[in-house]
């Protein structure tokens, strides 16, 4: 074991670190939830605006990633400083061990916040670090094995409050709510994060039936069924962690090997989508059928207001009432405002008429819809899409 190694093994593997799960605004509490119920020793959360810090050790870092459906992204914290210049930021640079977290010649972003500090432009700022972390890398000696470039793109998050420099590696990359399995956008496309907290705010469990009657690419059906047969959502993708040094391949096989173990097999439908786009749900059928869910999920083409969930007797009965989810068109994404208003209405009304007893999810495309919504649903404030929205929870 090289020097290098030795200081890994010291500063990253051994001890335990500090992490950040972000999240959607609004989805903090049950980021907390989820974080708490993974099989690993989670300590000191503290929930804050936009999500939960916690430590751990760097390989339950790596199941987080791999089992978490409600954050975005998890970061590392790696380090911190002070700086009131950009002479003292940059002799801070020059001094951090940036070799103990990503390669050198790393494909490499910096993203930057600043608030209530003297330096704050953010280009002159980003041209520092990859100045100073090139400088760095040049003047110390590495071995063969860490002079390798990864083919993991990396991040560093570099948020400045007061003078105060806060630095943390994006342990994800793509951001979590990319499961890998949809190949396919709809028209107006539900983040995967989103849908998962939707699920959770509804209590499905796949012992009572779901109905995702407005389909579109089919991120409420995938997410349930992903769910209901225990499959981590970050199974079919990669992290940023696989480009770390601090990496080893036989450890994360062995918790993803784990991890496959608890996935099931279920008897029957349990879910059901509809949509009346019937290229949306052949596409949604063909991602079915690649994930081997078709004994999970069933794909009719029919619209939301031409059927009841009874006509499905086959599976479903009245005595039985199940999970009704629906993101309607927002007006900023298909037609227009007041017709995205007059939708939502319609489809409170149908669901006033055919799924009495039903738990329901819906998103409300404005505030005011879902303060009075006739359904008296309670509404979950959210951020999506660069929209401020509602998600509507409750029995009807």
């Amino acid at each position: 074991m090289n020097a290098l190694s030795k200081r890994i093994k010291r500063h990253v593997t051994g001890p335990e670190r500090t992490f950040f799960a972000a999240t959607s605004p609004g989805l903090e509490k049950l980021c907390l939830d989820e974080l708490l119920s993974l099989p690993v020793s989670i300590k000191n959360t503290k929930v804050v605006e936009g999500g939960v810090e916690f430590t751990c050790r760097i390989h339950d870092c790596y199941l987080a990633n791999l089992s978490m459906r409600i954050p975005t992204r998890i970061l590392m914290r790696v380090g911190d400083f002070k700086a009131t210049n950009f002479r003292q930021l940059e002799k801070k640079i020059a001094g951090f061990p940036w070799e103990l977290f990503f390669y050198k010649n790393n494909p490499l972003q910096i993203r930057i916040t600043s608030k209530h500090s003297r330096l704050y432009h953010k280009n002159a700022i980003s041209e520092r670090f990859k100045k100073g972390i090139i400088n760095r890398f040049n003047g110390i000696k590495i071995s063969e094995e860490f002079s390798n470039v990864s083919s993991y793109p990396q991040q560093i998050f570099v948020r400045i409050i007061d003078d105060f420099f806060t630095l943390s590696m994006d342990s994800s990359g793509e951001p979590l709510y990319k499961r890998g399995i949809k190949k396919h956008g709809g028209k107006a496309p539900l983040r995967e994060s989103i849908a998962a907290a939707a699920l959770k705010l509804t209590g499905f469990n796949g012992k009572k039936p779901l109905i995702d009657p407005m389909c579109g690419s089919g991120t409420f059906s995938l997410e349930a069924a992903m769910a209901v047969k225990n499959i981590p959502p970050g199974l079919f993708r990669d992290f940023a962690f696989m480009g770390w040094p601090c990496f080893r391949i036989p450890r994360f096989d062995y918790i993803k090997n784990e991890s496959k173990k608890k996935i099931i097999t279920t008897e029957h439908p349990v879910i059901f989508s509809s949509d009346k786009d019937k290229n949306a749900c052949s596409l949604l059928n063909q991602t079915i059928n690649n994930y081997n869910l078709q004994e999970t999920i069933k794909v009719f083409n029919r619209d939301l207001f031409d059927f009841s969930p009874y006509d499905l007797s086959e599976y479903i009965t009245p005595e039985k009432p199940g999970v009704v989810l629906i993101n309607p068109p927002y007006g900023r994404r298909i037609g227009s405002v007041s017709e995205s208003k007059k939708l939502f209405y319609k489809i409170c009304k149908k669901l006033e008429k055919d799924y009495k007893g039903w738990e329901v999810a819906i998103i409300s495309p404005d505030k005011k819809l879902a303060v009075k919504n006739i359904l008296n649903l309670a509404p979950h404030p959210l951020f999506h899409g660069g929209l401020n929205l509602s998600l509507l929870t409750g029995k009807i």
